[in-house]
C-alpha cells in the first residue's frame, strides 16, 4: 500500500494528544505543544528550573512531555526510555495511557515492529476499559494508524470511527477524519470525489491544521492521477506546490515532487517528467527507502530506456529495484510482526482462560470433597464427561464441514484457489467487469525449471518453493485480485481494475521479487525465477477463454525467449533482455 500512514502518523503523533489547559502549569505547557513549539520549549526549560516546586504527579506529567519533545526531535532511544520510565510509575491511568500509545509509535519509528504490535494487541484489548476521554481518543489514533501500516485497512478503519465518536469535547474533527481517509485508501475504496476525503480536506484547512490538509491534498492528487484526470491533478499540484514549499514538511516535499513527475510523464512530457523525477531524487535522503523515490527511478528507468540510453537506464532500474524491494521488505516485516503478534496474544489468553477454568474445577472438587456428597460428585462427573462429548462431536463436525468447505475450492498444497475454482470465480468477476467497463488483467505465471528443483532437492523441498512462490506473489496482490494455483508449477492471477500498464508493472515486480528472494531451507539456497504471460481485457476483450489463450500464449513466449521474463499479449517488451544488455 502507499506510504500515507507513515505521513499521517507522524503528523497525527504530535497532534492528537495535547491536553486542556486547567490552571496547572504542566497542564498548560502540554497545551501548547504543537501550536506554538518554541514557546513550549522554552517554558520546559523554565519548568525544570522549578521542578522541586512540582508534586510527585506533575513531575511524573512533566517527564511525559519530556518523552514528548525528544520524539519530536527524532532522539527516538532517549524517548523510549522515558515513556517506560512513565508507564513503570505512574499512578495516573490515562497518562499511563497515553505514554503507552506513544511508545507504540516510538517503537514503530524504530522499525522495532514485533514489539509495537504486541504492544498494540494488548492495548487494543485493554481498550474497553479506557475511561478517560483524552487517553481514549490518543490509543484510538495509536491503534488506527498502526493497524492501517501493518495492511489491515479495514482494523484501522473500524478505530478510526470509533474515533470519531470518542473525539474529546473542543478537540477538532480534523484528525479522526484523516486516520479514516487514510483507512479508506489503504483499503483503495478511495476515489477523487469520494465525499470522505474531500470533507476532510475542507475540515483541516479550516482548522489551521496544515499538515493533516496537504496529507489528505496529496492523497486527492494520487487519486486523479490514478483516475486519468491530468487537468485537475496539475491544477491541485499548483496549489498544493506554495503550501508545502512554506511548510518545509520533507515527507510532503518529496511525495509532491514525485506526483509532479507522474504527471508530466503521464501527460508524455518527457523533458519536464525527467526533470521532475531528478528533482524527486536530489531532495531524497541516502538510504531512504519510500513510494515517493520507488516512482522517480521507475520514471527515469523508462525514459532513458525509450532514448536508447542502456547505461543510465540500467543504473535507474537498479535503484529502481533497491527501492522497491526495500519497500516491500519492510511491509512484509511489518504485517508479518503484526500476524506473530496476534497469534501469540491469541495464544496466552487462551492459556490463561485455560488455568482459569482448570483453578475452578479444583475449587468446585474441593467444595464438594469437604461436604463428602460421593453421589453428587459422581453426578457432576457424568454430566462434565457427557458435555466434554456433545462439545468434542459438535467441534469434529464443524470442523469437518469446514475442511470440506475449504477443500472444495481451494489447493491443499498452498491454501489458494484451485484450477476449477479459479476459472469460476474469474468469469464472474469479467462478467462483472465488462457491465461497467472496467479493466483487468489476465496472469498466467510458470516456475522457469521447476522439475530440477525437485529432481536436485526432492519433492518436499518443491513442495515450499511452491508455499513460498505463493506466499511472494500474495504480498504484490490486492484484496480483491484473484489467485489460483492451475495445476504444478503454474498459477493464474486476476487483476481486478487494472489497466494494461499497471498490470504490466505489477507482473514486472513479482518476477523481480520472485527473483530477488530466494528459499533458504536447510542450509540450501534455493533460487528460481518465474515466466510471466499477460492478456488485458484491453485487447483481448471480457470472454475468459479467450484470455486464457492470449495469457498462455503470451507465457509460451516468455518461456520460449529465454524465461524470466513478461510477456504481455500484442507487446514485445520484457524486462530479461535489458539486464542482458
Amino acid at each position: 500500500m502507499r506510504a500515507w500512514p507513515v505521513l499521517v502518523g507522524i503528523a497525527l503523533w504530535t497532534q492528537a494528544a495535547c491536553g486542556q489547559a486547567d490552571g496547572d502549569r504542566v497542564a498548560k505547557l502540554d497545551a501548547i505543544r504543537t501550536t506554538q513549539h518554541a514557546r513550549f520549549v522554552e517554558q520546559l526549560d523554565a519548568l525544570h528550573r522549578d521542578v522541586d516546586t512540582l508534586s510527585a504527579p506533575d513531575k511524573r506529567y512533566l517527564r511525559f512531555l519530556d518523552g514528548w519533545e525528544a520524539n519530536y526531535e527524532g532522539r527516538y532511544p532517549d524517548a523510549e526510555g522515558i515513556f517506560r520510565d512513565v508507564i513503570a510509575s505512574t499512578e495516573d491511568d490515562a497518562l499511563g495511557t497515553r505514554a503507552t500509545a506513544s511508545l507504540m509509535n516510538n517503537l514503530n519509528q524504530q522499525g522495532r515492529y514485533a514489539e509495537a504490535y504486541a504492544m498494540a494487541t494488548r492495548a487494543g484489548d485493554a481498550l474497553p476499559g479506557v475511561t478517560d476521554p483524552l487517553a481514549r481518543f490518543v490509543l484510538l489514533a495509536n491503534l488506527s494508524q498502526m493497524l492501517t501500516f501493518a495492511g489491515q485497512p479495514e482494523a484501522g478503519l473500524d478505530y478510526a470511527e470509533q474515533m470519531l465518536k470518542a473525539t474529546p469535547a473542543g478537540q477538532s474533527p480534523c484528525q479522526a477524519m484523516v486516520q479514516k481517509v487514510t483507512a479508506l485508501e489503504g483499503a483503495r475504496r478511495l476515489t477523487s470525489h469520494s465525499a470522505e476525503l474531500l470533507q476532510t480536506i475542507e475540515s483541516c484547512s479550516a482548522d489551521k491544521q496544515p499538515i493533516f490538509a496537504d496529507t489528505m491534498s496529496l492523497i486527492l492528487v494520487d487519486r486523479l492521477l490514478e483516475e486519468g484526470k491530468l487537468d485537475d491533478a496539475r491544477a491541485a499540484i499548483d496549489r498544493l506546490a506554495p503550501v508545502v514549499q512554506a511548510s518545509q514538511y520533507y515527507p510532503h516535499l518529496i511525495d509532491l515532487a514525485a506526483q509532479r513527475a507522474r504527471l508530466f510523464d503521464l501527460q508524455g512530457n518527457v523533458a519536464e517528467a525527467r526533470k521532475a523525477a531528478l528533482a524527486t531524487i536530489a531532495i531524497g535522503h541516502a538510504g531512504d527507502v519510500n513510494e515517493a523515490l520507488r516512482f522517480a527511478y521507475r520514471i527515469l528507468y523508462a525514459i532513458e530506456k525509450k532514448q536508447g540510453d542502456t547505461a543510465s537506464a540500467l543504473d535507474a532500474y537498479e535503484h529502481y529495484v533497491i527501492q522497491d524491494q526495500g519497500y516491500l521488505r519492510d511491509a512484509n516485516v511489518r504485517n508479518a510482526a503484526y500476524e506473530a503478534a496476534r497469534e501469540h496474544f491469541h495464544a496466552e489468553k487462551l492459556e490463561s482462560e485455560g488455568l482459569s477454568k482448570e483453578n475452578h474445577i479444583l475449587r468446585l472438587q474441593k467444595a464438594l470433597d469437604s461436604k463428602a456428597v460421593e453421589t453428587s460428585r459422581l453426578y457432576i462427573t457424568v454430566m462434565a464427561l457427557a458435555l466434554l462429548s456433545i462439545v468434542f462431536w459438535l467441534v469434529r463436525t464443524k470442523r469437518s464441514q469446514l475442511r470440506f468447505k475449504w477443500l472444495s475450492s481451494c489447493d491443499g498444497l498452498t491454501g489458494i484457489y484451485h484450477h476449477q475454482h479459479f476459472m469460476s470465480e474469474a468469469e464472474r468477476e469479467l462478467r462483472l467487469l465488462e457491465k461497467r467497463s472496467g479493466d483487468s488483467c489476465l496472469v498466467f505465471l510458470d516456475l522457469d525449471h521447476f522439475k530440477q528443483v525437485n529432481d536436485t532437492h526432492g519433492h518436499a523441498v518443491g513442495d515450499a518453493v511452491l508455499k513460498h512462490a505463493v506466499a511472494i506473489f500474495k504480498g504484490q496482490l490486492r484484496t480483491a485480485d484473484l489467485l489460483g494455483r492451475l495445476g504444478g508449477e503454474e498459477f493464474g492471477m486476476l487483476l481486478m481494475d487494472t489497466p494494461r500498464l499497471q498490470g504490466s508493472v505489477v507482473a514486472e515486480r513479482i518476477r523481480v521479487a520472485l527473483a530477488g528472494a530466494p528459499l533458504v531451507i536447510d542450509g540450501a539456497v534455493v533460487s528460481f525465477s518465474v515466466s510471466i504471460g499477460l492478456a488485458c481485457t484491453d485487447i483481448t476483450g471480457y470472454d475468459l477463454p479467450r484470455l486464457c489463450r492470449a495469457a498462455d500464449a503470451a507465457l509460451y513466449r516468455a518461456k520460449h525467449m529465454g524465461r524470466n521474463r513478461v510477456i504481455l499479449d500484442g507487446d514485445g517488451f520484457d524486462s530479461a533482455s535489458l539486464h542482458r544488455a
